[in-house]
């Protein structure tokens, strides 16, 4: 290791969480209340029981709406960063120039199950391999959606900070992912694949379901294989959000 390569245990990774107040299909989802806590709390609380983290960030929006996001977000023990509404890449750039990092692992506030493992697995990846610009759970999709987690070397963030136009602001990664000529990028991928399952929560049918695992598993960090084996073996809960389809990424 030369002396221009620090120990690759020194840098620092923060996960910064995306949320905010205002939702199109089911408004005020991050602040519900689950098993005794925020939606939000839930994911804090995962991304900060995730091996090799150092700091949890919510970045949400600078609008008096998410006054309350902010709010709770330092309740549960986060530190906040807000920023525009509608250019989620600039609220990004706002978080680590007030937290800085060498990367970002990019969290959304609609993920409660979130594993802390699976977060875990990303950044032990890139500290082994820290030229790496992106990995993430979700390059090739073998998860369930809702155990989504990305994560960016710093200098990749800060060019797409930069660079990016349209809805590659507002979908963050979109810009790297989709240029894997330019950008060196890797996945974590399981076998057997269980992307035909859903616990994220963007409906009133996917709060459903996610209230049933809950139920099931109780108030503790997510355990993906866990969620996969219950949903497995109650269809009658996939089955209800197993008909809503996912919001695309527009180019």
């Amino acid at each position: 290791m030369s002396p221009m390569d620090p120990d690759p245990r020194a840098h620092v990774i923060n996960a910064v969480i995306q949320a905010r107040a205002s939702s199109t299909r089911l408004p005020g989802k991050v602040l519900r209340p689950l098993a005794g806590r925020s939606v939000l709390g839930w994911v804090v609380r995962a991304a900060a029981a995730a091996p090799g983290i150092d700091n949890v960030v919510v970045a949400t929006s600078d609008q008096p709406d998410d006054d309350a996001v902010a709010e709770e977000a330092s309740r549960q023990g986060a530190l906040v960063a807000r920023g525009p509404l509608d250019d989620v890449l600039a609220r990004f750039a706002v978080a680590v120039e007030s937290y800085p990092a060498d990367a970002v692992v990019r969290l959304t506030a609609d993920c409660p199950l979130l594993d802390p493992g699976l977060i875990g697995q990303l950044v032990a990846q890139w500290r082994a391999q820290p030229s790496l610009d992106y990995l993430s759970t979700v390059l090739v999709r073998t998860f369930p959606r809702g155990f989504d987690a990305e994560l960016v070397r710093a200098g990749v963030l800060a060019e797409q900070i930069e660079t990016a136009r349209g809805a590659d602001r507002e979908h963050v990664t979109s810009g790297i992912y989709a240029d894997p000529e330019r950008y060196s990028c890797a996945g974590i991928v399981v076998s057997p694949a269980a992307d035909d399952l859903r616990v994220t929560l963007d409906t009133p049918e996917d709060w459903a379901v996610i209230e049933g695992i809950v139920a099931e598993l109780g108030d503790r960090v997510g355990d993906w294989r866990e969620v996969v084996a219950l949903l497995r073996r109650r269809p009658d809960l996939t089955a209800l959000n197993a008909h809503v389809e996912q919001k695309k990424v527009g180019r």
